[in-house]
């Protein structure tokens, strides 16, 4: 069952983002803010924050929702995974992804977007579902949208 973000929505949260991050260029700050912000407006959405790469490997970053993995190694888990293709993972069923970091056994869906810099992977954002297969096209839109604004809010 995968809910669609409708493109009014999205516009919408990118605009409250944009607002959110205007003036501010911290990184931790704003993806603290962004994290609450997804954590509140997503439906059927168990945990909403960011892993940033320290060295050869994503560290906890700002969050909502359960204690999560602290550390995760590149090339492991959806979140490694994503981090190492540096490309957009949308996973159905986290149970069916080969090495599956399982931090909170309610989730069931996943997608992860790499923060890209200036060429320079600088870590995830991840959001996580109880429902198989929630997050759709649009979301993925709107989550690397998101992302984008993120890493633009460091540079303005």
């Amino acid at each position: 069952m995968s809910i669609d973000t409708a493109a009014a929505d999205i516009d919408s949260l990118l605009e409250t983002l944009e607002a959110v991050f205007a003036g501010e260029h911290d990184l931790i700050a704003n993806a603290a803010n962004m994290a609450a912000l997804l954590f509140q407006t997503l439906p059927e959405v168990n945990w909403a924050g960011f892993y940033l790469l320290q060295g050869d490997e994503l560290v906890l970053g700002p969050f909502q929702g359960r204690v999560a993995c602290v550390r995760i190694p590149l090339g492991r888990g959806v979140c490694g995974t994503a981090a190492e293709r540096r490309e957009t993972i949308v996973v159905p069923d986290v149970h069916e992804f080969p090495g599956h970091i399982a931090c909170d056994a309610a989730s069931r869906s996943e997608i992860v977007v790499p923060l890209i810099r200036a060429g320079r992977l600088v870590g995830v954002l991840d959001i996580d579902s109880p429902v198989p297969n929630r997050f759709s096209d649009a979301d993925r839109t709107l989550c690397e949208a998101a992302a984008a604004l993120l890493i633009r809010s460091l540079d303005t």
